[in-house]
């Protein structure tokens, strides 16, 4: 995704195991009342590639913690995260350029 300027917005995110990971935003979608971000490992963009060209994405719910400031989290509940996966693919099918202009 890019922002009025064409700049890419990328955050640094920490695993489970504390390791710290850097992901492009591809996109913004809200439901149910939530925010929530599609995003893409930054250094691995050519190899979250599938067989379709299309890259692989992982989805993140922003939420507000106890000191107002905002947080990603995964999405465990599969309605939700299907729910959700759906709207992206319907706003990155509507990106697709199928005419090659």
């Amino acid at each position: 995704m890019q922002d009025q300027n064409n700049e890419r917005e990328f955050f640094t995110l920490e695993d489970e195991d504390g390791k710290e990971l850097t992901f492009e935003l591809i996109g913004v979608t809200e439901y149910k009342n939530n925010t929530y971000y599609a995003m893409i490992p930054a250094d691995a963009a050519d190899d979250a590639k599938s067989d379709d060209g299309f890259c692989e994405y992982v989805i993140l719910r922003v939420e507000t913690d106890e000191n107002g400031e905002s947080t990603l989290v995964t999405v465990d509940d599969d309605d939700e995260f299907d729910d959700v996966a759906d709207q992206f693919d319907d706003m990155f099918s509507e990106e697709i350029d199928y005419d090659g202009q």
